[in-house]
């Protein structure tokens, strides 16, 4: 009980305080370059294919093992915040994600190179710590913007990473991106281990006990549920566009190299940028208004991009980079607003409620990019984004529907 008293007091402290600034570019950093780790590989798939002299179809095996082992690792590891003090996970997952890094460059095959990618996503999850740190660190009034300039963080690291890793693979080989990789988790868990503060626990549960409650939470809130498909839905596409652009870009009529399929990871970064101002919006209007603008965005942009093959490769490649800045922007801005309403369900479970929305996420990431490998190995790039705008336009729906709902009980 004492540390449940503690957790209070700290709770408060953040309230009359808030955390720094120093602090908030720390749990930015953190989350950023260890959410990338999950990415790297996705524009080299093209080179890691030939490097290892599999079909595109197995390759895409490594991406979809990456997802799942962090929707894996969110919903067994990360509930652990509750229970634990989040800065001992946090280094814990930094040491290990490192070891799994180097495991990756070291891979003399493409078995190893699964087992290790399915490391690195179940470690990766340290971001999943930093991000509920951010919250609990946070004025309720300001969790909204300081929860969103820590995911600024986070999101540049996912879209980045593309940009680094297309570049690295291309010029000094793919092992050396998982080397440069492991070198950046390592500097961030020596800066964690100086400069985070320790977080008392919130809840004396048993670890058995601890994973059944994620399920009494889902069947408890409504508005968990809607956030954890709404959310899980908008990933599938998300996921299977950029799980399939540089294999794309590799084939017929671009011919292109990894370098250029991350290049358009800083198309994705604008949207990213936007996130900040997403919170914000969330914290002065409302969240909901923030998740229906979102998906309806995110369903536009894919929609566009369906009519790619009617422009010549030039046109394309520019609809392409107008695509990702719009749907990167969407798909930021919903999850933003989804973790607004999720933190703002239960202070005492943060963890749990974030593994739930994460867990709902990467399932629908890691579907996504099989799902994408798929479509675009039998049907074509059309496949892929057709496919992504149905997903976009189901999550809208889910955001409606309670609407509409409560407006016909008000009305009756």
């Amino acid at each position: 009980m004492k540390s449940i008293h503690n957790s209070h007091d700290q709770e408060a402290n953040a309230a009359a305080q808030g955390p720094s600034p120093r602090l908030v570019f720390l749990l930015a950093s953190g989350a950023g370059l260890s959410v990338a780790s999950l990415y790297y590989s996705q524009p080299m798939l093209g080179i890691l294919a030939t490097d290892i002299g599999v079909s595109p179809v197995r390759i895409g095996l490594v991406p979809t093992l990456t997802q799942l082992g962090y929707a894996l690792g969110i919903l067994l590891l990360a509930p652990l915040g509750d229970r634990h003090d989040r800065r001992n996970i946090i280094l814990a997952k930094a040491i290990l994600l490192v070891l799994s890094l180097l495991a990756a460059a070291s891979a003399p095959s493409l078995g190893v190179l699964l087992f290790a990618s399915l490391a690195i996503g179940l470690t990766a999850t340290l971001a999943q710590d930093i991000v509920p740190a951010a919250a609990t660190l946070a004025h309720a009034s300001r969790r909204g913007k300081v929860v969103g300039t820590v995911m600024t963080g986070l999101l540049l690291g996912i879209l980045l990473s593309r940009v680094v890793s297309g570049f690295v693979a291309e010029h000094f080989g793919w092992r050396t991106m998982f080397v440069l990789a492991g070198a950046s988790v390592a500097g961030i868990g020596v800066a964690a281990w100086r400069g985070l503060p320790r977080f008392a626990p919130t809840t004396t549960m048993g670890y058995p006990a601890l994973l059944g409650s994620l399920l009494q939470l889902l069947a408890r809130h409504a508005s968990l549920r809607r956030a954890a498909l709404a959310q899980g839905v908008l990933s599938v596409g998300f996921s299977a566009f950029w799980s399939t652009l540089a294999v794309m870009l590799h084939g017929e009529p671009f011919h292109m190299g990894s370098s250029v399929a991350g290049a358009f990871g800083l198309a994705g970064a604008m949207g990213a940028l936007a996130a900040p101002l997403a919170g914000h919006l969330a914290d002065r209007r409302g969240p909901e208004l923030v998740t229906r603008v979102g998906t309806g965005l995110t369903a536009l942009s894919f929609g566009i991009m369906s009519l790619a093959p009617l422009l010549s490769p030039t046109a394309q490649l520019w609809l392409l980079g107008i695509g990702a800045i719009g749907f990167d922007l969407g798909v930021q801005a919903t999850l933003i607003a989804h973790q607004s309403i999720v933190y703002g369900i239960d202070p005492q479970a943060r963890s749990r409620l974030n593994a739930v929305l994460f867990v709902s996420m990467f399932i629908g990431m890691a579907s996504g990019a099989a799902l994408g490998s798929a479509l675009l190995a039998q049907w074509g790039w059309v496949a892929v984004t057709g496919m992504a705008t149905l997903c976009a336009l189901a999550s809208l729906l889910v955001r409606l529907w309670p609407a509409r709902r409560e407006a016909r009980l008000a009305a009756g």
